[in-house]
């Protein structure tokens, strides 16, 4: 067992307060005004703390929000996403990031954020939204004539100048309200190049297969697609016809258009030593919905050459994000998803750029036993931009976990984690490359469920569940990796 460096106390603590939210869609005398705020300190650590906040909107429809209350104990902002932020002495303002503006009634939103401590860490003890101080109820009735929408003049909305790397065109405020991951990423200036998921659709308008399996019985495959357009995995249509017999997956097909689908990395797929997943060894619900991961094994993996077909190469920089699972992990080489040598070798620093998510530390000094999110770069699986332990990685056991990765080619990366059924995504690395990878030396292959140097003549020795990911071209904002993060705690994951 390893020695954490950094023993990590845990306070965990959740506070409701009723605020009144005055209505932006008819005059204040004819809404109904309520809202609640939970504030969850999900980490604490000698001098800092990270906390989550959720707002449900108990009145009409809201377009625009701030949100103040007083710190009792000197505690400041270091850090805050989902959100813009304004501190003066004890006093704070979170003024909303765009894309999380509008809020129905009964609606929520959450934002997060890390903090200075010293002494004490109380929980605020009140809250206002938009003005108006919290009461613990809904005051008057709903208003009949309220719009849905917002006058433009009723409250003015956050400039799109306020996210620092978005421009107004490309904002993700400016997104629809039923867009997917890869509607958000390319309203942010960066595509995805390859969209995979056995769950649902990654884009809106996508109406086409998910993925393939096989029946054991006569070796007949059937394309998996959606229940309609933009959504959940027809699970039924699989169910009818494994029926009676056991099912692979072979293919995970590419939503983007690229082509870039990923087969199984064995006999009758992408070839090499590898067996195709089972397609029935977990199944789920996504928004009500049955379905069905890719529930990774040692000796599953998949894998696919894109590195002519849109997947950067070289010192491009590139984005990915990946839905997997806390629950079904272990410390063997390597369960990633991203990008990774052609040549299925170990072909040195920086030839690979792909999330891992397992219990495996290289370099030692690891807090805890995971599973982690780190960066695979090849060469090492990286918490940071050095060999030593990142003091502020964290495990993530939830049952359904968001993990990200972006990396400029050149001289930074960041690496975040989350809970994806709630919450905002957690900042664990957010720096400078680590010595001997700038600049980086991507092959563009597609890797999902192993290492790179698997599995032409090896096989695979991780396990890990795979639900969704992409992979984008260019260097993802932090709005656009929040809106996808919202996204995907709505898509309703159980």
């Amino acid at each position: 067992m390893k020695i954490p460096r950094l023993r990590l106390w845990i306070a965990t603590g959740l506070v409701a307060v009723a605020g009144a939210a005055g209505a932006l869609t008819a005059p204040a005398a004819h809404a109904a005004t309520g809202c609640r705020v939970d504030y969850s300190v999900t980490n604490q650590w000698p001098g800092g703390f990270g906390t989550n906040v959720s707002i449900t909107n108990l009145g009409d429809a809201i377009n625009g929000w701030r949100l103040s209350w007083s710190f009792a104990a000197g505690q400041t902002i270091t850090q805050l996403w989902s959100g813009s932020v304004t501190q003066s002495g004890a006093q704070v303002t979170v003024a909303d990031a765009g894309y999380n503006a509008t809020l129905a009634t009964g609606a929520s939103t959450s934002f997060g954020f890390n903090a200075s401590w010293n002494g004490t860490n109380p929980a605020p003890a009140s809250f206002t939204l938009n003005g108006t101080a919290c009461t613990g109820g809904v005051t008057g009735s709903p208003s009949p004539s309220a719009s849905p929408s917002a006058s433009p003049s009723a409250s003015p909305r956050p400039s799109p100048s306020a996210s620092p790397s978005a421009s107004p065109s490309a904002s993700p405020s400016s997104t629809p309200v039923s867009s997917k991951p890869c509607d958000i990423y390319a309203a942010g200036g960066t595509p995805c190049v390859a969209a995979h998921s056995t769950t649902r659709a990654l884009y809106s308008s996508y109406n086409g297969s998910l993925y393939q399996v096989r029946r054991s019985s006569d070796n007949a495959t059937r394309n998996i697609g959606v229940l309609a357009q933009g959504g959940v995995a027809n699970a039924g249509a699989q169910d009818s016809f494994c029926s009676g017999t056991s099912c692979v997956i072979t293919v995970v097909y590419d939503q983007s258009g690229h082509g870039n689908d990923v087969a199984y990395q064995g006999p009758g797929g992408a070839g090499g030593r590898d067996t195709a997943a089972s397609a029935t060894s977990e199944s789920l619900t996504v928004g009500g919905s049955k379905a069905y991961s890719l529930y990774i094994k040692p000796g599953n993996s998949y894998w696919r050459d894109g590195h002519l077909t849109g997947v950067p190469t070289g010192s491009a920089p590139e984005g990915m994000y990946m839905v997997t699972s806390g629950t079904h992990v272990n410390g063997g080489c390597c369960f990633d998803y991203g990008n990774s040598e052609t040549t299925r070798k170990a072909d040195g620093a920086g030839a690979m750029d792909a999330i891992y998510f397992g219990t495996s530390c290289w370099f030692g000094g690891c807090s805890g036993s995971g599973p982690w999110v780190q960066a695979d770069l090849e060469y090492g699986l990286y918490p940071g931009g050095s060999q030593s332990w990142n003091y502020n990685q964290r495990a993530f056991t939830s049952k359904f976990v968001t993990a990200t990765l972006k990396n400029n080619g050149t001289s930074r990366f960041a690496i975040k984690g989350s809970n994806a059924q709630s919450g905002s995504l957690y900042t664990l690395y957010d720096g400078a490359l680590p010595r001997g990878y700038s600049p980086m030396r991507k092959q563009g292959a597609i890797i999902l469920g192993s290492g790179g140097d698997c599995c032409a003549t090896n096989t695979n020795q991780s396990q890990g569940t795979f639900y969704e990911g992409a992979i984008v071209s260019g260097y993802p904002s932090d709005a656009t990796e929040n809106a996808v993060q919202a996204d995907i705690t709505s898509a309703g994951y159980r």
